[in-house]
């Protein structure tokens, strides 16, 4: 698919939520000094705001002149923003707000959402501060943003863009939605009608206010923003030109939400902008300031992800910007213009994609699913090369497919999955993955079979009607020789139940479960948590046959809950089995990110190697402060990647660090150039041409 939009590398997002009881706001505004600022910073693009969540507007509207935030000293504020930009070269999409809007929440309660017992939808209590009561698109509501949105153009002229802010899949029964789900045959009272509903709702609404605003121009940029990126958005793609990842990794996503969402988001033929903020905290943390090392990192993080920088932050009410802020986000932003020659058009090169439970979650609960942050978890620290995917991905591209914990299959994935096989592809699935949707019988040639349930007693006798419950209590897997190379040949807790399965004729049995002495209750109990091995087998752990190898535990979503290094090593052998020769490989530590991208004009592949170290330093956040350098790592390539077509097949290709342009000596290893990198000091860069 051909991406619609070529993002700039350096942009800002510049909240400007203004309460109308602050007092002369934007008094201290200068263009050139405004301008000034971002163009000391490298910033090439900066999100600024027409409405905000208070419901202020910080442009002279002739359609709404009393929605003007009342303290406004200059009513022009934004169209002055924009003139000082465009002199400098600088790009301005223009921010509006959808669901949050305090002052209309309170001038039209009949818009509000309406929860299931006729009390307003509010992410927080009715007393507490903020503006999080949502408003209804199904309501009239809609024809003021479109009126607002028609205002926008008429002040502003062309736009570079619009950013829609808060559009939330949210459960309401307004009188508007229960009229649209009786029209349709829905029952309001039931809760999955209700979300199908509001699922197309929000869907609709993007769609028609995106024809609405290609009404005005045809070129602009439209986001419309959910702070996440899944599967659910594939019915309203038409109506983005790019797609922006809302993720500041201390505000409540962590550091693990971007890289699998990036993962994901990527695939989808969009051009992708990762969103971090400056703030040690989240939005509106006034005067604080993230640690350059932090900042580096998402930022080179996100280039090493295939996605566009943007970083927020807020306006002070004076209209000033805090220049402190911007020497910070200028000494980052300075290094990543020396790196953009090496990202730009650059597409991953990956062997391995992660298909992500997302997709098959309860309607109203698709976020990141534990499987998949655990399986990124795992195989980022192993240097492996994946993408995110959801079944309507193409899977030819890749080598290896993953399908964590929970992945249920029907009909169509079963074919499209058998073809996949039957292609050279490889599979490794786990848990109830495979499996039909009621988790009654495989729907994948697996190698194994549910078998009756089978409790057993310490000494090996069935115990008559106890059940072990897979959710709550442990069992262990021995693994075999390889299987557990690496690992001391011993039993190892798995923490959760696996499913009881048995390997069918022609599969090989890698690794077997053994049950403990008797399941944790009130009557039976050992130490503290689970009871010891009882030294017996309890069913087939592991199985292989052909080129599907199965885990009969969730050991992703255990890998994400606890973090055995254990089960990370069996997994990691299962895919060496799978994948014998993988895109790229290194020696360094598990806290190294490795990836490969392709910059196909340019003819060369160029690896990243990123190593900071966050660190759980408060309660709830994950500081990064140091750079802890790494020295001599190791780096080898398959050879059909680090060579292009036509090149001679022994012919050794260049390899130098960028953008320093020092060379680096390389040589074969039977199909692997190898090389090695001198130092890693957070991020670095190695062109391969």
């Amino acid at each position: 698919m051909k991406k619609p939009l070529d993002l700039r590398f350096r942009q800002e997002h510049l909240d400007f939520h203004t309460s109308p009881d602050i007092a002369s706001v934007a008094e201290s505004f200068d263009p050139d000094t405004f301008a000034d600022i971002l163009v000391r910073a490298k910033v090439n693009s900066i999100s600024c705001f027409a409405r905000c969540h208070h419901g202020m507007l910080y442009y002279d509207s002739k359609k709404n002149p009393e929605l003007i935030h009342p303290n406004l000293k200059n009513k022009s504020l934004l169209k002055a923003q924009m003139s000082a930009c465009h002199q400098h070269g600088i790009r301005m999409p223009v921010y509006t707000t959808v669901q949050w809007d305090d002052h209309m929440a309170k001038a039209h309660p009949e818009w509000l959402c309406v929860s299931e017992t006729g009390g307003e939808v509010n992410w927080y209590e009715l007393h507490d501060p903020g503006f999080y009561r949502f408003l209804c698109v199904n309501s009239p509501y809609r024809a003021f943003l479109k009126a607002h949105v028609a205002d926008i153009f008429e002040n502003l002229g062309d736009v570079d863009g619009l950013f829609f802010d808060i559009l939330f899949l949210t459960d309401c029964s307004c009188r508007h939605c229960r009229t649209g789900m009786e029209a349709q045959g829905l029952d309001p009272v039931k809760k999955e009608d209700r979300l199908n509903y509001a699922q197309q709702t929000l869907d609709g609404f993007m769609l028609d206010m995106s024809a609405h605003v290609r009404s005005f121009c045809q070129t602009c940029s439209i986001f419309y923003n959910s702070s996440h990126v899944g599967p659910v958005i594939r019915p309203r793609l038409p109506a983005h030109s790019h797609l922006e990842l809302e993720s500041l990794p201390s505000g409540g996503w962590g550091y693990m939400h971007f890289p699998c969402t990036v993962r994901y988001a990527r695939t989808l033929g969009y051009d992708c902008l990762g969103m971090t903020g400056k703030f040690h905290t989240s939005w509106g943390d006034f005067h604080s300031f993230k640690n350059r090392e932090a900042l580096e990192f998402e930022c080179f993080h996100m280039l090493a992800l295939n996605a566009k920088c943007m970083v927020g932050d807020q306006m002070e009410p004076s209209g000033i910007l805090s220049e402190p802020v911007y020497d910070l986000l200028g000494s980052v932003y300075q290094q990543v213009e020396a790196k953009e020659p090496w990202c730009s058009g650059a597409e991953a090169r990956t062997d391995i994609a992660i298909l992500t439970p997302e997709e098959f979650a309860v309607q109203g609960h698709r976020e990141l699913h534990p499987a998949v942050i655990g399986a990124t978890q795992m195989l980022t620290e192993a240097g492996h090369q994946f993408d995110v995917v959801d079944s309507l991905n193409d899977f030819a591209a890749y080598k290896l497919l993953i399908l964590p914990d929970e992945i249920p299959v029907s009909i169509s994935l079963k074919e499209k999955l058998a073809l996949f096989t039957q292609n050279g592809g490889t599979l490794l699935c786990t848990f109830q993955s495979g499996m039909d949707e009621a988790h009654g019988s495989f729907m994948l040639d697996l190698g194994v079979e549910l078998r009756e349930r089978q409790t057993l007693d310490i000494h090996g006798l069935p115990v008559a009607g106890r059940e072990f419950d897979r959710a709550a209590y442990a069992d262990y897997l021995l693994a075999g020789t390889e299987l557990g190379r690496g690992l001391p040949m011993t039993e190892h807790v798995m923490y959760r139940k696996g499913m009881e399965v048995e390997a069918v004729e022609g599969a090989e049995v890698l690794a077997e479960a053994i049950l403990p002495a008797f399941d944790r209750t009130w009557k039976h109990f050992c130490s503290h948590r689970q009871a010891p091995s009882s030294g017996i087998r309890g069913y087939a752990g592991v199985v292989q046959k052909d080129r599907a190898i199965y885990f009969a535990h969730p050991v992703f979503g255990l890998y994400r809950e606890h973090s055995p290094r254990w089960v990370k090593v069996m997994v990691m052998n299962a895919i060496d089995r799978l994948l014998p020769e993988p895109v790229l490989r290194h020696d360094g530590p598990s806290t190294l990110i490795a990836t490969v991208n392709a910059q196909g004009m340019e003819r060369r592949e160029v690896v990243h190697l990123l190593h900071y170290l966050p660190l759980r330093r408060s309660a709830t956040i994950d500081v990064i402060e140091d750079i802890i350098p790494l020295y001599n790592v190791r780096v080898s390539l398959r050879r059909d990647i680090a060579v292009h077509g036509d090149a001679e097949k022994d012919a050794l290709p260049g390899v130098k660090l960028v953008p320093e342009m020092t060379v680096l000596s390389s040589e074969w290893e039977g199909d692997r150039l190898v090389f090695t990198v001198p130092v890693v000091r957070g991020h670095q860069m190695i062109e391969i041409s």
